[in-house]
């Protein structure tokens, strides 16, 4: 499935040109064979052996979800409650076992909103794009409006508020009382996660053309490790901010502007003494956690995060295809490619099987030796457009209208 709002401009000339170049595409493709047509359209689902039937626990409706727009917005599980909220600002903590709502708080009407005109804007989109992430007991989330919340989990009180700019469009990090976040205009900011005092802040190198989406955080051993829109993975020191190794990731080729973008836009994984991360178009790569050098690198493109277990890497590429890959060497063990052009989320490990959902809001169950589909269930044909949440065996799936169902696997 196409997604007409994914890329960022910097300068009007090169808006310009991309623009013509898109229509000239369009018209190409108008022109094309009906067999070419087809090789960007969503696959059919075809019918699989359904092993099992997945359990709904439960189905609630929270907010308006992030309808059409570009959201990484995700439900996270901690302190007993699942958090979740909508691109309007409407946060909510929920029950897990029931799907009760405990508390709800509404990020449009509140904060520095005290001015006479300001009266009239009360209602407007919180415009929510990051998060939520947990930590202190407090949830943290970002808008594209630059601004950053914490709200207490126990009563969805806001404790504190302030602004980076650019969008914050994927989710904060914390760790040891500090609260990093990355934006869109290659900033990132470190904060007192308990007071909102900025401790410090460094500007990365932004390309005039990227895609519309930015590398999550991890913070790991005392460093925070972020991939960069120009295809490298960067590590610095949590306490200061000070950089330390920076390795290339993504390898630019094509004759356009737009075939030589090389986001790293998935959030790196440390496991062990290697993180893991991957690029939009270039590679998926191991990288040794202290000295930064590359120990393997495969050709896979993505933009959703990876799911890195003890012997395996699950990813799902740019295509929709899903791959397990030996976290040891980089070695393909199997592929599933019934899912080409459905937009498939990041996977997610159930038991025995990994997960992912599509644009019409079925999520598939694999098998996690063959990569065979055992199963498929539909939350909402909204879709789903974020990897699924998993607590205790149970998965918490959100679609894009705000339908959350709790769904258990036999």
């Amino acid at each position: 499935m196409w997604t007409f709002n994914v890329l960022i401009f910097d300068k009007k000339i090169l808006q310009k040109k991309i623009i013509v170049v898109c229509l000239i595409a369009i018209g190409l493709s108008a022109c094309s064979s009906t067999d070419e047509i087809d090789k960007t359209l969503p696959a059919d689902l075809e019918e699989i052996n359904q092993q099992f039937e997945p359990k709904v626990l439960w189905e609630e409706s929270f907010g308006s979800g992030a309808d059409d727009s570009f959201s990484r917005i995700a439900p996270v599980i901690a302190y007993d409650k699942l958090f979740t909220s909508s691109r309007e600002g409407d946060v909510a903590a929920i029950d897990p076992n029931t799907g009760n709502e405990i508390w709800s708080t509404d990020l449009s009407d509140v904060g520095d909103k005290n001015g006479f005109f300001d009266f009239f804007d009360r209602n407007e989109s919180a415009f929510i794009s990051g998060g939520p992430v947990a930590g202190i007991n407090k949830i943290f989330l970002g808008s594209e409006n630059g601004k950053i919340y914490a709200l207490n989990a126990e009563t969805g009180q806001l404790d504190w508020q302030s602004t980076i700019k650019g969008e914050v469009l994927s989710a904060p990090a914390i760790d040891s009382g500090v609260l990093v976040v990355n934006s869109s205009s290659g900033v990132m900011k470190a904060f007192n996660a308990s007071t909102g005092e900025e401790l410090w802040k460094i500007d990365q190198d932004t390309p005039a053309l990227t895609l519309r989406g930015i590398s999550a955080p991890s913070i790991s051993s005392g460093g925070v490790f972020i991939g960069t829109p120009d295809g490298n993975l960067s590590v610095y020191i949590l306490e200061n901010g000070q950089q330390g190794w920076s390795s290339a990731i993504g390898e630019p080729s094509g004759s356009t502007e737009f075939e030589r973008v090389i986001d790293v836009d998935s959030s790196p994984v440390v496991f062990g003494d290697k993180v893991y991360t991957i690029s939009s178009r270039g590679n998926l790569v191991a990288i040794e956690l202290r000295t930064g050098q590359v120990a393997w690198k495969r050709k896979y493109s993505s933009h959703t995060d990876l799911l890195v277990g003890s012997n395996n890497i699950y990813l799902t590429d740019v295509k929709g295809h899903v791959y397990a890959v030996d976290r040891l060497n980089g070695t393909e063990k199997w592929s599933q490619l019934a899912l080409t052009n459905r937009d498939v989320t990041g996977p997610v490990e159930i038991d025995k099987y990994i997960v992912v959902g599509d644009f019409e809001g079925y999520m598939h169950w694999l098998d996690r030796e063959t990569g065979e589909i055992v199963s498929r269930h539909q939350v909402d044909s909204s879709g789903l457009h974020v990897t699924p949440s998993v607590l205790d065996g149970i998965i918490y799936s959100q679609a894009r209208n705000g339908d959350m169902q709790a769904i258990k696997t036999p």
